[in-house]
């Protein structure tokens, strides 16, 4: 391809071969911020948290259980540190949910219905 050649797309319009090139360059930096991506609700990794909140229930519960059955100071401390890492965690999974569903367009209804 020469660049006087025009490169025809789909929707035909069509870009000159600098116009490919910028283009393709800034397709390439978006894909390189992990904020952009985020924030355009990129699927890449969206097990973490769940699984996150999972063991951090898993292990505050067994610091809170083994803790007060032993006694022991240091189990109790394990349990007050991860206690709110688990609750700040657990409310962004249900922020996460929320604006999901806020996302998908369904009619979110209120939690209780009010009849006249």
């Amino acid at each position: 391809m020469d660049d006087g050649e025009k490169w025809e797309m789909h929707d035909e319009v069509r870009l000159s071969r600098r116009e490919r090139l910028q283009l393709l360059q800034m397709e390439t930096e978006l894909r390189r911020d992990r904020r952009f991506a985020r924030r355009m609700g990129d699927g890449h990794g969206e097990f973490w948290l769940p699984l996150a909140v999972l063991l951090l229930g898993i292990a505050s519960a067994f610091a809170a259980v083994m803790g007060v059955r032993t006694s022991d100071p240091a189990l109790l401390w394990c349990f007050a540190l991860l206690w709110p890492l688990t609750l700040i965690q657990a409310f962004r999974l249900l922020g996460r949910a929320v604006r999901r569903r806020g996302r998908s367009g369904e009619r979110m209804r209120p939690w209780r219905q009010r009849t006249r």
